[in-house]
């Protein structure tokens, strides 16, 4: 199983996200929480454990970690001490430009899904 641990639920991913992500196995989703900036260290290595205990519960193959940069590196530090592999989505930026009529543009960017990228070390 890989475990969906971001604010990305996978109904919304590609065909090709969705590929590579059933390498792992089943997907299973697990929101990423609203962190609170005004907490300090103590509070993100007691919301790290929480949910590193409730994931290694689900007994994954490998889990999908991204969100709120502190939080997602203690629980990836975690995950990882477990034996358990620990991944972060990569993708390529495309910006596409369009003139208006009165001169100005509008620039949209889209983010596509390139492949799944193992935390180092």
């Amino acid at each position: 199983m890989l475990i969906n641990f971001t604010n990305h639920p996978s109904k919304n991913w590609s065909k090709e996200q969705i590929s590579a992500g059933m390498k792992y196995g089943n997907i299973h989703d697990l929101p990423f929480p609203t962190v609170d900036p005004g907490q300090d260290e103590n509070y993100i290595c007691e919301l790290a454990q929480v949910y590193t205990d409730e994931i290694i519960t689900l007994k994954p193959r490998a889990v999908l970690c991204q969100g709120e940069f502190s939080l997602a590196f203690a629980v990836v530090k975690k995950l990882k001490e477990q034996g358990i592999i620990v991944l972060s989505a990569t993708s390529q930026r495309v910006a596409v430009e369009e003139k208006n009529k009165d001169g100005t543009v509008n620039k949209t960017a889209y983010f596509k899904f390139v492949n799944f990228r193992k935390y180092g070390g």
